[in-house]
């Protein structure tokens, strides 16, 4: 469907975009940024706002903070303000505007909208610090603030289930997430893949070498431990790009042939994914941006089957997915690779299908249907 995106812009003249909070840059405000390219006289409501590290997108436009800006040291430490969170979002004003779309994975579906605004709600995921026990628990908490955690999840809970009937239709991310929207709230979700930006990648030259490769934060959901222990056990040659809390215990742990090579810089990624001999990506994400990446410069993923991987990389095709989680499935999951052969543009044409383009065109085709 191609849709006239002047004319949705004249059908829709006073745009509102919530999001969480602009304070450092992450996968989710590059869906905020291509939602902006669609409508660039939309204006942004977000819990706290840090001008400093933002594109001239964002900063050109007026960006309304909440009450929480206020508040000494709120956009280094917002995750604290969450019991404030549902307040701050109720507290705008949106009267006056003609279509409000909310990029949320906390509280930003929460804003109160004029009745026969439409409110479209780009679902990153479903709250985790209410649904997701154990993401709050991995945290840096007091004793105070453990023993109270039970109960502060029950009320995020019922908060975030009587706001998840405000929108008009849900977004999600990934039919992972789709799913988990369908679980706690009851309603039905539209997949519309995040923008990712592969061009940079698909004119790359592969030198595959004969080390895996592991990228992105060093935190224990990610299951980078799975990766090491998996390419210990065979034994294979690892390099883990990335840094956070769990590098420590990682190296510590590690044999030789295990190399960390800590913080790497976005310029040097394109030459790490042409170099390696496939992408170990064992954690669940709700979608996954990597292993799209890696696709694109035409490198295979090895992934744990389930969250919205299974979505970016085809069993088989172009790459392998395996359950259950756990080193020892990875470490079949490798052998199994090593027995197969992939084609690189087909790589590359599954890679395709995630560009910024092809957000722009199915975000403006769902709008469009509400205008209709």
């Amino acid at each position: 469907m191609t849709v006239d995106v002047e004319a949705l812009r004249r059908r829709f003249p006073r745009v509102a975009i919530a999001h969480e909070w602009l304070t450092i840059p992450g996968g989710s405000e590059k869906v905020v940024l291509e939602i902006l390219e669609l409508f660039p006289h939309a204006e942004i409501f977000t819990s706290v706002y840090h001008p400093e590290p933002w594109p001239e997108a964002i900063t050109s436009r007026p960006v309304h903070a909440s009450f929480l800006q206020r508040i000494p040291g709120a956009t280094r430490h917002y995750p604290k303000l969450l019991p404030l969170m549902d307040r701050a979002f109720r507290s705008f004003d949106l009267r006056g505007f003609d279509l409000v779309i909310s990029s949320n994975h906390a509280c930003a579906k929460n804003v109160r909208v004029p009745a026969g605004v439409p409110h479209v709600c780009y679902c990153h995921t479903p709250m985790r610090y209410a649904w997701d026990p154990a993401f709050l628990a991995a945290e840096d908490l007091g004793r105070v603030e453990r023993a109270l955690l039970p109960a502060l999840t029950a009320w995020l809970r019922r908060v975030d289930r009587k706001r998840a009937a405000g929108p008009t239709v849900f977004v999600a991310n990934s039919s992972h997430v789709a799913e988990r929207i369908r679980r706690h709230y009851g309603r039905d979700a539209v997949v519309i893949h995040p923008p990712v930006e592969v061009e940079r990648f698909l004119a790359l030259e592969r030198r595959p070498g004969d080390a895996y490769l592991v990228f992105g934060r060093l935190v224990p959901y990610k299951r980078a431990g799975d990766a090491v222990r998996a390419c210990a056990l065979l034994p294979r040659p690892l390099r883990v790009a990335g840094d956070g809390r769990a590098r420590a215990q990682l190296e510590a742990e590690a044999p030789a042939g295990i190399e960390f090579l800590g913080f790497v810089p976005d310029g040097r990624m394109g030459e790490l994914l042409a170099g390696s001999r496939a992408l170990l990506f064992p954690g669940e994400e709700d979608f996954g941006i990597v292993p799209v990446e890696a696709q694109a410069a035409g490198l295979p993923v090895v992934a744990y089957g389930s969250g919205g991987v299974r979505d970016s990389v085809r069993d088989g095709a172009t790459g392998v997915l395996y359950e259950p989680a756990g080193p020892d499935a990875l470490a079949r999951a490798i052998e199994r690779f090593e027995s197969m052969s992939f084609d690189e543009g087909e790589l590359r044409a599954q890679a395709r299908r995630f560009t910024p383009e092809v957000f722009r065109e199915r975000f403006a085709a769902l709008v469009a249907e509400l205008a209709a």
